[in-house]
């Protein structure tokens, strides 16, 4: 009686396992101990904090590809030819091609050069003055791709800020072109945050600061400006440029010798028939500031004060002003590489991309910025949802590619050359969702379970089905949504918005840990980061399975 009982217990299991839908099967691979286990060597020291094209990176690549070869994702990178032994050739073996897991670029790496100058030239009725001043200890600067010697007007932006929405633009009715901008730092009103100005234009977020104070280069570029001057008159930045000091960062990781290199000393670009972003940005000190308006009319103080009651620019080019620049480059050409792999559709030229950067900050003095949550725990994300798409046994309608970037870090690099190869080949990408930090929390986040989604507003369905699959699955995700019609910003992401793609795009937190050495697995929300997963690829399994949530639905016109 006892075996035929074990018998029929088991085989009403295997009616279990046999009733089992796919998108059951593929949560049941997403588990808290197969995220855990590929963040612990993603994020470990071993890594190297897997700086672009370091030794670090490439054994971070070589993971990432071993792991989708074990979960069964085919390679879609550079078609490789098969290396061979003495033995095989000798033996008449013909070396083998097809595709690998690596899409192969190379980058330019570049910093500044030992020799700079900048010279502040006053012109009156009788006279011309030069003031010049000393590398690193009045100015600082991030060059262009190559040096470049100078001499043109100065033009006083105000903030460099632009709202045109709202009514605000500091560029209106300016000729920048083959002239020098001096810019603020901030934006209108940020120093009163009970103005009208702050009120109406202060940026939601660390994040979004940052990419404010990021896109004022982009945009004095575009204008023709032809050199940059970043002015802070609050913060000197002689305090940083000493060279005998202990340097703390962030006031917890102490190097004895000599300061800790800045992620930003080396910068990269991308490789093209002609140059472009070559604009050099300088940093400088007070006293270099006001030389620069002495004698103008322009007072920053007064500037502010005014536009954060009035908001009206006051934008001039400065009188009898010039400024002279030579910068020196050193550079020096770095291969880099995306991990692409894939599964094949019904449709196989529909494809869905699901990317996440693996590239980080790297090392430097003994120090790691180990980046477990940027983005090492997007990477996570990446092969966990490769896992449970091949965990559901089904061959999806439409073709996914599940991308790992290079180079995000320095200028999304790695994405960007993805979708440029992409548009040549006229692939047909239908949707891409991006992974970047899913894994911490901030302080307000008192129940440890809030995220953001941004997406493409055109595409009302993917917020609908997000809400509905966090509902039916019982997911505890406390989401916020934002929509835009091309979602920008310093993510993997932009690339694909820029060209029309939709998005979407998970995110859990901006931390204070962002780009420094604390940002660590001790850290994590394992919870958090499982149940980011989770939805992403429930959302995915949908749409690359249906097309009811991903149609475009005409804007109503403002």
């Amino acid at each position: 009686m006892k075996k035929h009982f074990v018998v029929f217990v088991l085989f009403l299991a295997g009616i279990s396992v046999f009733a089992q839908t796919e998108v059951e099967k593929g949560m049941a691979a997403i588990t808290r101990e197969a995220v855990k286990g590929q963040l612990e060597f993603l994020a470990s020291d071993w890594t190297e904090g897997r700086g672009v094209g370091t030794k670090g990176e490439y054994i971070s690549g070589d993971y990432i590809a071993s792991m989708f070869q074990v979960y069964g994702i085919k390679p879609f990178g550079d078609v490789a030819v098969t290396q061979l032994s003495r033995r095989d050739m000798m033996a008449g073996t013909r070396p083998q091609s097809g595709k690998s897991y690596f899409q192969n670029f190379s980058l330019i790496q570049y910093e500044p050069g030992e020799e700079q100058s900048f010279s502040v030239i006053s012109t009156g009725t009788n006279s011309e003055k030069s003031v010049n001043f000393g590398f690193k200890t009045d100015f600082s600067v991030r060059t262009g791709v190559v040096g470049q010697t100078s001499k043109a007007p100065v033009v006083f932006v105000g903030y460099g800020f632009q709202n045109k929405e709202k009514g605000y633009d500091d560029l209106k009715n300016m000729n920048l072109k083959g002239k020098i901008a001096a810019v603020l730092a901030g934006f209108p009103g940020h120093k009163d945050t009970a103005s009208v100005a702050y009120k109406k234009f202060a940026p939601e977020g660390r994040r979004a600061l940052y990419m404010l104070e990021r896109n004022k280069s982009e945009l004095l570029e575009k204008a023709g400006a032809i050199a940059i001057i970043q002015i802070n008159p609050d913060l000197n930045p002689m305090l940083g440029w000493a060279q005998n000091q202990i340097y703390p960062v962030k006031g917890a990781y102490y190097e004895a010798d000599k300061p800790l290199s800045s992620y930003n000393d080396k910068s990269m670009a991308m490789p093209t028939d002609t140059l472009t972003a070559n604009i050099p940005t300088f940093t400088v000190t007070p006293r270099l500031a006001n030389e620069i308006i002495s004698g103008t009319g322009v007072n920053f103080a007064e500037f502010e004060k005014t536009v954060a009651e009035k908001m009206v620019p006051a934008s001039k080019e400065l009188p009898g002003k010039m400024i002279a620049f030579n910068t020196t480059v050193k550079s020096e050409i770095v291969k880099a590489r995306n991990v692409i792999g894939y599964i094949e559709g019904e449709k196989k030229d529909e494809f869905i991309v699901v990317g996440g950067h693996y590239d980080h900050v790297g090392k430097y003095n003994g120090y790691i910025w180990n980046g477990a949550d940027d983005n090492a725990s997007g990477t996570v994300g990446v092969m966990t949802i490769a896992k449970a798409f091949m965990a559901t046994g089904k061959k999806p309608e439409k073709s996914i590619i599940f991308a790992a970037w290079t180079g995000e870090e320095k200028g999304l690099f790695g994405s960007e050359y993805f979708v440029e190869q992409a548009q040549k080949k006229k692939m047909n990408i239908v949707l891409n969702l991006n992974y970047d930090m899913i894994a911490r929390d901030v302080e307000k986040d008192t129940l440890k379970n809030m995220a953001d989604m941004s997406y493409t507003k055109a595409y009302a369905g993917i917020e609908e089905i997000t809400k509905k699959n966090l509902e039916d699955f019982k997911i505890n995700l406390d989401m916020s949504y934002r929509a835009s019609e091309k979602p920008s910003g310093g993510s993997d992401h932009a690339p694909f918005a820029a060209v029309g793609i939709p998005i979407f795009y998970f995110m859990a937190a901006m931390h204070p840990d962002y780009h420094q050495p604390s940002d660590e697995l001790s850290k994590i929300n394992w919870e958090k980061m499982t149940n980011i997963i989770r939805i992403g690829f429930l959302n995915t399994w949908e749409f690359a399975n249906s097309d009811a949530y991903l149609q475009k639905k005409e804007l109503p016109k403002e």
